[in-house]
């Protein structure tokens, strides 16, 4: 389970997050492209944009459901 503690800090503001146990697998960036981005230098995703609208919200949480280490969070 995702730690808000370990939560990579290009996370933005809002209940999803990533957290330091990610292994940059690309699970999220294709589930969720418009809200999940790489850290090319550190090899991670990381939150860069909130859900807004109820799409964005299913797919960030296919995403988190997805994780196949448990890196995604959800503070909501």
């Amino acid at each position: 389970m995702a730690d808000a503690a370990n939560k990579y800090s290009e996370n933005i503001a809002g209940k999803y997050f990533v957290d330091n146990q990610c292994i940059d697998c690309d699970l999220c960036r294709e589930t969720a492209p418009d809200n999940f981005k790489r850290n090319e230098d550190g090899g991670y995703s990381f939150v860069y944009k909130q859900p807004t609208t109820p799409d964005e919200e299913s797919r960030c949480k296919e995403a988190m459901e997805g994780c196949p280490v448990e890196a995604i969070g959800n503070n909501g």
